[in-house]
């Protein structure tokens, strides 16, 4: 499993995705969380163009650890809802396998079976990777959900099609809620309860929020 070169590729791997069936992951106690995210030059929302400098960057939490892979590279495609695995997914790839320990799940800023042909980025990476994802955005691609309560943790489904494939969570009282996806091997509910179990005093989950925080000061230094 690798990264296609062109949107038609793309989707019929997205599509092949899709139809795969693979063992649902079920964590234990002490899980390894890690987190991913990807950003590249300051713009306006939803731009973006192909050679675009990026810089990725991946965290894995053990214990009080925070261990940190990093890479430095170019898209290979403009944005495009739906295609974002075009231009974010080998910068990604790179910054986690830099990771000198492996965590047991990794939550990455993109949606999972939310998704037009239902393999977003979420559950792209987490193939190539061999690993457990949880996606996470602050809102929904296709997807429709009612808003949660105001409460810390309120939560409704996520629907596509009548299939529930996340759900939109508050994680912090009257914050904005995010929207949290099922991935490559993980369930709504198995996604929403690791986002729930790794999220502090910020609205945004840890593991995500350490990433895109190294990734920004990568990319402040150039």
């Amino acid at each position: 499993m690798g990264w296609p070169l062109t949107p038609f590729e793309l989707a019929e791997t997205q599509a092949h995705l899709a139809s795969l069936n693979p063992p649902p992951w079920v964590p234990r106690s002490g899980i390894r969380a890690g987190g991913a995210f990807v950003c590249f030059p300051r713009g306006g929302k939803g731009v973006g163009a192909r050679g675009d400098p990026g810089w990725a960057a991946a965290v894995a939490i053990v214990g009080r650890r925070v261990l940190v892979g990093t890479a430095h590279g170019v898209s290979a495609a403009p944005y495009e809802p739906g295609f974002l695995a075009l231009r974010e997914g080998p910068l990604l790839e790179e910054a986690v396998r830099q990771l000198s320990i492996r965590p047991d799940v990794l939550l990455v800023n993109a949606t999972g079976r939310d998704h037009p042909r239902r393999a977003g980025l979420a559950v792209h990476l987490g193939a190539v990777l061999d690993l457990p994802t949880v996606g996470v955005t602050n809102r929904p691609l296709i997807a429709s959900g009612l808003e949660p309560g105001r409460a810390r943790f309120d939560r409704v489904q996520l629907m596509v099609d009548d299939e529930p494939v996340g759900y939109v969570v508050r994680t912090r009282p009257e914050a904005r809620p995010l929207c949290v996806h099922a991935g490559w091997r993980t369930t709504p509910e198995v996604a929403v309860d690791i986002v729930e179990g790794v999220t502090g005093r910020f609205r945004t989950p840890e593991p995500i929020r350490r990433a895109r925080t190294i990734a920004r000061r990568l990319r402040s230094g150039y």
